[in-house]
């Protein structure tokens, strides 16, 4: 399973070039299997807050996460929930895209999606 959050359609997709079961977070969303997560980067480099009371929630079943941000923000808060979430959670920083990303991002991601999350 993929969960997602996107606020200006990058992340949507982002999650549209995996293939796999998605579903994006809503306030109250309850998982009980693995999936990847994939947000975007809030403020300078903060995690958004409903992606934090998701995690609350359902950080048990996280296996990674991938951020989008935007690097003219600066690296030193580029993907910073990204890297946020990883330390917290104890999960691997999958991809940190600019933006929308390329499909380099998208093939690294759904390899690991295939070999981390589904088995």
């Amino acid at each position: 399973m993929i969960a997602y959050a996107s606020r200006t359609g990058n992340v949507r997709y982002i999650a549209s070039k995996i293939q796999g079961e998605a579903v994006e977070i809503k306030e109250g969303l309850q998982l009980d299997k693995p999936f990847l997560l994939i947000t975007y980067t809030d403020g300078l480099g903060d995690i958004p807050l409903k992606v934090a009371q998701f995690l609350e929630r359902n950080g048990a079943f996280c296996k990674g996460v991938v951020v989008s941000g935007n690097s003219n923000f600066g690296h030193h808060v580029f993907g910073g929930a990204g890297e946020k979430i990883a330390s917290s959670y104890r999960i691997p920083l999958v991809r940190k895209l600019d933006l929308r990303g390329y499909q380099e991002d998208y093939n690294a991601i759904q390899q690991f999606y295939e070999k981390r999350v589904i088995e």
